[in-house]
This record gives C-alpha cells, sequence and structure tokens, in this order.
C-alpha cells in the first residue's frame, strides 16, 4: 500500500472519510503512471502492421498475461471488455446464444448485480429462455441443495456472483461449479466484487466463465475482463474486425487494458501481503466501536465476517434511516440499504431477498473499506455515525 492518495488526502481538513470502496474505487497512482505512456507516446492502433503498432500490441499482450496470472488463467482466456457489466452481457447471452438450444434455460440467484439479473431479464423477454432465481438464506447465501434441484436437461448457464456487493456474502463457488459441471452445463461467476479482496483462481473454482472490471480495483472505470475458459463458444455482444479473439470487436484501449493489468498484479501483491487481514481488522474495529458506542441498538446484515467480504461492513441502526443519517453526516462517504426513485426511498432488494424487514432494511448502511483506509478514519468515521444517531433518536 502507497502511503497516501492524493484524492483522498485531508480527511480531518474538509475531504469526507471515504467508505464506498465497493461502489467504486481510487486510482491507484501507480497504474496513472503505467498507462501514461499509451495516451501520449505510444499511441498507434495495436493490429496495425507498422512500427507505431509494436508497443502497443507489446503492451496488450503483458496486460492480457498479468489478468490471466491474477485468476490463474492463460492469456487466451482473457477478453478486455468496456465494463464489468458487458462482460456479464458477453457471458450470459454469449452462452445462450450460442447453445442454439429451443427453449434454453439459465439459473441465477435472486440478490445478482443488475448486470446479470436485467440480462436474465432480456433474455427471457427476446430470446424464450426460461431463468430460474434462486432464492437465498438469511446471511444472502444460496447453496448446492438448491442448485442441484434446479437444474434440468435444458440448463445452459448458471450464473452466481462470488461476493455481494451490498452485505459482501461469499457465495460458496466451488460447491456450485462443481454441480454444474458435474451436470454439463455452464458456470459464469461474477467477481467483480471479490477481486483483490480474496484469492481467485479459475482452476481451483471450477467455473467457465469470470467477470473482473478495473473500477472495483483500483484501476479507471471504462475497462473490464471475462475469463473464458478455452475451448467455450461464445456469441460475441460487438461484431467487427475481430479483436479479442472475435469475442469484442473494436479497436482495443491499449491504455486502459494495461490499467487493468497493472492493478491486477498490485492486487496480487497486496494479497500476498497481508491486505484482507488488514483490511478486516479495520472493517471489525469499525462494527466493534458501533456496537460499542449503541449497543443492541445496531444490528448486522449479512453472514458472519467469516463468510463475508473482509472490507464490508452493512449494518442498521434501530430507529434511524439510512439515508438520514448519512445526510447528517456529510464528513463520510457511504452508502445506504436503499434505492431512491422520484425522491421516495424503498429497501434494497439484497435485504428484502434476505427476510429483512423494511424498517430494518431502510436503516442499513453499506460501508466498504479499502487500500487507503486508516485506523484514524475508522475512529472518526464511528464517532460521526454515532453522534448523528444518538441526534436523530434524540438521546443526544
Amino acid at each position: 500500500m502507497i502511503a497516501t492518495h492524493p484524492g483522498l488526502q485531508g480527511g480531518h481538513r474538509g475531504r469526507p472519510v471515504y467508505l464506498d470502496y465497493n461502489a467504486t474505487t481510487p486510482v491507484d497512482p501507480r497504474v496513472v503512471e503505467a498507462m501514461r505512456p499509451y495516451l501520449a507516446d505510444w499511441f498507434g492502433n495495436p493490429s496495425s502492421g507498422h512500427a507505431y503498432a509494436t508497443e502497443p500490441k507489446k503492451a496488450l499482450d503483458h496486460a492480457r498475461a498479468k489478468v490471466a496470472a491474477f485468476v490463474g488463467a492463460e492469456a487466451d482466456e482473457i477478453v478486455f471488455t468496456g465494463s464489468g457489466s458487458e462482460a456479464d452481457n458477453l457471458a450470459l447471452r454469449g452462452a445462450v446464444l450460442a447453445a442454439r438450444t429451443e427453449r434454453p434455460h439459465v439459473i441465477t440467484q435472486v440478490t445478482e448485480h443488475p448486470a446479470v439479473l436485467e440480462t436474465c431479464r432480456a433474455l427471457e423477454r427476446l430470446h424464450g429462455t426460461e431463468v430460474t432465481y434462486l432464492p437465498v438464506d438469511r446471511n444472502g447465501v444460496t447453496g448446492p441443495g438448491k442448485l442441484a434441484a434446479a437444474l434440468t436437461d435444458r440448463t445452459v448457464l448458471v450464473s452466481v456472483m462470488a461476493a455481494n456487493n451490498e452485505t459482501g456474502a461469499l457465495q460458496p463457488v466451488p460447491e456450485l461449479a462443481r454441480v454444474t459441471r458435474a451436470h454439463g452445463a455452464l458456470f459464469h461467476c461474477d467477481a467483480a466484487q471479490a477481486a483483490g479482496k480474496i484469492p481467485l483462481d479459475v482452476a481451483e473454482w471450477g467455473v467457465d466463465l469470470l467477470t473482473l472490471v478495473g473500477h472495483k480495483m483500483y484501476a479507471p472505470k471504462g475497462i473490464g475482463a471475462l475469463y473464458v475458459r478455452r475451448g467455450i463458444t461464445l456469441e460475441p455482444l460487438v461484431y467487427g474486425g475481430g479483436q479479442e479473439s472475435g469475442l469484442r470487436a473494436g479497436t482495443e484501449s491499449v491504455a486502459l487494458a494495461v490499467a487493468l493489468g497493472t492493478a491486477a498484479q498490485l492486487a496480487a501483491t497486496e494479497l500476498a501481503d497481508g491486505f484482507s487481514k488488514r483490511i478486516s481488522t479495520l472493517r471489525d474495529r469499525l462494527y466493534a466501536r458501533l456496537t460499542a458506542a449503541l449497543r443492541d441498538q445496531v444490528h448486522l446484515n449479512g453472514p458472519a465476517a467469516t463468510s463475508c467480504l473482509p472490507n464490508t461492513l452493512n449494518v442498521s441502526i434501530d430507529g434511524t434511516r439510512g439515508h438520514e443519517l448519512l445526510a447528517a453526516t456529510p464528513q463520510i462517504a457511504a452508502s445506504t440499504g436503499s434505492a431512491c426513485h422520484s425522491g421516495e426511498h424503498s429497501p434494497s432488494p439484497v435485504l428484502r431477498a434476505m427476510g429483512l424487514d423494511d424498517t430494518r432494511g431502510l436503516a442499513a448502511l453499506r460501508l466498504t473499506l479499502g487500500r487507503w483506509t486508516t485506523a484514524d478514519d475508522i475512529d472518526r468515521a464511528a464517532d460521526l455515525i454515532t453522534t448523528a444517531a444518538r441526534r436523530l433518536l434524540g438521546l443526544a
């Protein structure tokens, strides 16, 4: 971890404490430096046949190899995309259309990211696909037994995320993938939130397709990747010049690919150096300070720490509403467990699917830590939340 980030400096002198790393991460200055030459000097098209293409082509190849190494894949199994949502779309739509099966069947679960859920709904609407949406338990987890019972002889693909973006709940991906592949279907895993927080290994997990996204792991927005196990056929989303093994036409953004490759390499180094332990210690410190101050008014939404992303804390405080609590603490940048539509707030569908009532869902706060979170940030945030909660509850 580098000591400071220019966009986060001055937390005590004006800038809010940033606790929204699951929404997006600051771009690591080392990533910026790595991509800079491909914005300024090495501008050539990597598909061209002249000298200006040599360095960009070499950089693209190196970036692909770094992303592949990060997930335990081979370089030719990595397809660069414009986002995680695009990677999810390519995996789901690509697998269904390539199967050429009458009334194909897809299985996912109810707390997936909208990039998966909305793609499934489009497949239902436009391509006659039958989709089964598996329920989750109170911890937000679906199990191999539920999956096995839902598989049919028409099942083409199962898509289950590695970790939930709101609660941090970890799904039993290796077990789910094992059940799926034994049945002869493909398994896709959206690992956008898990990447850089826990180790990923596509061979160990047994997945066929896996989504990564740059802006969740300290690279810029606008770059993602899909791991496609060698031998799998997908229908492209974008047709054209045959880039990205024919799966994603369009001249590649070399600078952004370099950014993702660098981010993947940095994440691998940090994981090896104990990042998960460091960040989970800070997350647990935040929870401990909140519970010490507000006692039994604080409720954890989601699984225990051992079954959760190390950086994610989702809590509800009795008698409050998340959006009001955050409005009362502008010194903190975080998210709530509710969605706002035309000024009306409704509980998160994820928390509802876990069986939480609307009162608790509307009180939820999602506090997510990252590379530059400090103990000082944690203590300040805990004090601010406690003070605001007590004021809203009429206890101050």
